[in-house]
């Protein structure tokens, strides 16, 4: 049995400069939804070298921008193209979330994927402790922090 979803959809509601970058991520994550999970960890693995952590702010934005050009990332069945399109939007921006795949703490059991900035789940409107993480990408060890963006500028001096 399937209920009705009300889905917000307004590809226009995004800028054209924005849309672009933003169908090319949502096509990019559609493909790599399909491939192996061993596999699609690797390839996030590797995008997330040089990337500096998300904040809250922009990845929210990134993932309501995803959410309004794809209908396919905005249903209710849409967490894995929506979680890997958020991220994979991030990263042409310089930035990384925290990519997390888990379950549902309580039964049923119900898988999903979904991104988190500065320790939050970004747009589920669950509490955090909602879902229990199988396993995540998060930021790159050693990526950009701003600490040492400020040594870098300092020593350049």
């Amino acid at each position: 049995m399937t209920s009705p979803e009300a889905i917000f959809h307004d590809p226009r509601s995004v800028p054209l400069r924005r849309r672009i970058p933003v169908r090319f991520a949502v096509g990019a994550a559609r493909l790599l939804a399909h491939q192996h999970p061993r596999r699609i960890r690797i390839v996030l693995e590797g995008l997330r070298r040089g990337a500096r952590p998300a904040e809250l702010g922009e990845t929210q934005a990134a993932r309501e921008a995803v959410v309004a050009v794809s209908l396919a990332c905005a249903g209710r069945e849409g967490c894995l193209p929506r979680s890997l399109a958020t991220t994979l939007l991030c990263r042409l921006h310089g930035q990384w979330p925290t990519w997390c795949v888990g379950a549902r703490r309580l039964a049923p059991f119900g898988a999903h994927a979904w991104v988190e900035a500065e320790g939050v789940p970004v747009g589920e409107g669950h509490p955090p402790d909602y879902f229990r993480p199988l396993f995540t990408v998060p930021c790159a060890p050693g990526s950009f922090s701003r600490e040492s963006v400020i040594h870098e500028a300092q020593s350049d001096r």
